[in-house]
């Protein structure tokens, strides 16, 4: 306890823009407010955009600190709730990400902040706003879901989940656009823990799912196959032509690749991979534009994601083979060895930081 009487909570915080400045350190317990929850963390899952955070090429600070705490994929215990608010002690809960701007814009406004128009949103642990690495930690009722308490620690799965949860519902949404369409396939690019969600939904919908991935044996393999999949390695199958491409790997020429070569008439590609900047590589518009307006293809991106598409993400999660979800979690680590969480390089690894011991 502090001198004031306050419990002193650790935190994982970095100074975003300087590089190496990741360090857990110790803040009294905020205050709660009456329309809040406090809630205890269970697990913490950490992804590219913590590292990039911490390597100083990304991120922002809360305008009243110089350090933003980290942390967008949340899970924890409510510990204390509002009446009324829907929740009680002890749900667990995910925090989502996102909030919409203060104006609003048209997007938020209609609760669509994953949609922003202006870019003035805020995100917890990533954008302006102090994230849920922390023991406890603070979160308003219309930004928390519910998942399922049997999951225990693969709750953490589901804010990679609803990403995932968009691009199938805007998929579905763009294919409505003809009355005739029923898709019967799909590819998913990238067996990493965002492309094995995306075709666990494909799976789950019913889809003659093929996975494209680099590696040629393992955990990848194995768990596509568990779904009923075909899995491919490196070099996309000549003469594929699904209905669906979900492109998870950011990697330039595959992305080009998909988005020339992979679907059938009357295709729908989405990108939810995020390619860096700087390389060219050669590109036939002509060739692309004459298949996209010949075949009726739609390429289209999506990135984060708003309540509707966490609650679609928790009822995936809680529809799944707990066993199946648990190959996605290879990395559990515990918070006294938290600095290894965000050294880990290997993309293909879903780390996750424990702040409670297994089974407590």
């Amino acid at each position: 306890m502090s001198s004031q009487g306050r419990a002193v909570l650790k935190v994982i915080t970095v100074e975003p823009g300087v590089a190496g400045s990741v360090q857990l350190e110790e803040r009294p317990e905020p205050d709660v407010r009456a329309d809040q929850l406090l809630v205890q963390a269970i697990a913490l899952g950490i992804c590219g955009t913590d590292r990039e955070i911490i390597s100083g090429s990304y991120g922002w600070a809360p305008e009243s600190n110089e350090r933003l705490v980290l942390g967008h994929e949340s899970l924890g215990r409510v510990l204390q709730a509002p009446a009324g608010s829907g929740f009680a002690v002890g749900d667990h809960v995910v925090g989502i990400v996102r909030r919409p701007d203060p104006l609003p814009c048209r997007a938020c406004g209609a609760g669509e902040w994953d949609m922003c128009l202006n870019g003035r949103y805020v995100e917890r642990g990533i954008k302006s706003l102090d994230g849920y690495g922390a023991e406890r930690f603070l979160l308003e009722p219309d930004y928390a879901v519910k998942v399922a308490p049997r999951l225990g620690t693969l709750g953490v799965l589901l804010e990679p989940a609803s990403v995932l949860a968009k691009a199938w519902d805007h998929i579905y949404r763009i294919g409505e656009r003809t009355r005739s369409w029923q898709p019967k396939s799909a590819l998913i690019t990238g067996a990493g823990p965002v492309g094995l969600l995306a075709a666990l939904m494909a799976a789950q919908r019913g889809l003659d799912l093929h996975v494209l991935d680099r590696a040629e044996d393992g955990p990848k393999v194995d768990l596509t196959r568990a779904l009923g999949g075909t899995y491919h390695t490196r070099e996309l199958p000549k003469d594929l032509a699904v209905d669906i491409v979900i492109e998870c790997t950011g990697a330039p020429q595959l992305v080009i690749d998909v988005m020339c070569g992979a679907g059938g008439r009357n295709g729908i590609v989405c990108l939810t991979g995020v390619s860096s900047g700087g390389r060219t590589l050669p590109f036939d518009s002509g060739n692309f534009n004459r298949s996209m307006v010949l075949q009726n293809d739609v390429v289209f991106g999506s990135v984060n994601a708003n309540r509707r598409h966490y609650e679609i993400g928790a009822s995936a999660l809680a529809a799944a083979d707990p066993a199946w979800l648990a190959g996605l979690l290879t990395r559990r680590i515990p918070l006294t060895d938290w600095r290894e969480a965000f050294e880990r390089r290997n993309g293909d690894i879903k780390v996750m930081v424990e702040f409670e011991p297994a089974g407590s």
